[in-house]
């Protein structure tokens, strides 16, 4: 693949305002000094064992977001008759890596005590991520509280589904301040990672005009070898890369797959199907002719996700474990 370079994003010439204070850089700087040193040790390891960990552990950021805001409800489990954001339909037997954030925030807890909530690990931990993968750097705002609370019924309610339609993906990501650019970049994410049979089936055993007249094979081989992986029934949980090109690496893949009808979600492919005024496709054009172009736009969303609804000022807690709050 040649060198991966990595884009240095500087957002640093504002601030982000939120309702109840502002996320800032350079916040834990001194209360907190060796935070990122702390983290970014934790996630070589956790990526060098585990290639795959990148995409879990982005994912995690991103469905924490979109329940009731960046406020790491996601990482509470069950506990006093709240369900955990764990059990819902979209992340059950799906969402991991919990093992890697309990990891940083021992080793954080350790050097500074009560000081780094646990939705700003997150926030860090999906940067890394991706950089380490290939991507892009961007800052980090941090200054995030955690919630004292999950909600179950939001992480039905307000996580996309894999299969989409490209309205509904609109309508969701609006629910949550994001445009349909930023839809655009993000779900770029799918550039590096796994999902599930249960996730892509309906996908590759619906007819579609484009496979009935396939007469040169550009879709059929693609899709019976995802056949061969998932059955029409069984096998929920076999796994198949969300690009097949270059699975583990944070690049602009996605991109081409899909103009080329080969992504592995239906809302993958409905970005391109269901686009009848042009809009997402000329993103979608641009983000695969140019990488740094997609890089750019990725970290700006990043950033932008990573602002929803964050707690801060006197919100929330600073929680001592992040599976549970504070007693």
């Amino acid at each position: 693949m040649g060198v991966l370079l990595s884009v240095v994003l500087v957002l640093s010439l504002y601030r982000v305002g939120t309702s109840s204070g502002d996320l800032v850089l350079g916040y834990y700087q001194e209360n907190c000094p060796l935070l990122e040193e702390i983290v970014r040790h934790s996630m070589e390891r956790a990526v060098y064992r585990d290639p795959r960990m990148a995409a879990s552990l982005l994912r995690l950021h991103f469905h924490d977001c979109f329940v009731m805001g960046c406020d790491a409800s996601v990482l509470l489990d069950s506990f006093d008759g709240m369900v955990s954001e764990k059990q819902a339909v979209p992340n059950l037997n799906s969402l991991r890596g919990f093992e890697v954030i309990d990891e940083i925030k021992y080793n954080l807890e350790e050097a500074c005590p009560y000081t780094v909530s646990c939705a700003d690990i997150l926030a860090i931990v999906a940067r890394d991520a991706v950089e380490l993968r290939g991507g892009p750097r961007w800052e980090v705002w941090l200054g995030r509280r955690d919630s004292l609370k999950a909600s179950f019924d939001g992480a039905n309610k307000f996580i996309p589904a894999p299969n989409s339609s490209l309205e509904a993906l609109i309508e969701n990501f609006r629910q949550q301040g994001l445009d349909e650019g930023d839809l655009v970049a993000l779900s770029g994410s799918h550039t590096m990672g796994k999902a599930r049979c249960l996730s892509f089936r309906q996908g590759i055993y619906e007819e579609s005009t484009e496979r009935r007249y396939d007469y040169f094979q550009r879709y059929t081989t693609f899709y019976d070898t995802l056949r061969s992986i998932c059955p029409e029934t069984g096998s929920d949980n076999r796994l198949a890369s969300l690009d097949y090109v270059t699975p583990f690496f944070f690049d602009n893949h996605y991109f081409l797959n899909i103009l080329q009808g080969r992504g592995l979600l239906p809302s993958d492919n409905a970005l391109i199907n269901e686009d009848h005024e042009g809009v997402i496709l000329r993103h979608v054009w641009t983000y695969a002719s140019d990488r740094e172009a997609f890089f750019h736009a990725f970290a700006n969303s990043v950033v932008k996700m990573g602002n929803i609804n964050v707690l801060a000022g006197s919100e929330g807690e600073i929680r001592r474990t992040c599976r549970f709050i504070n007693t």
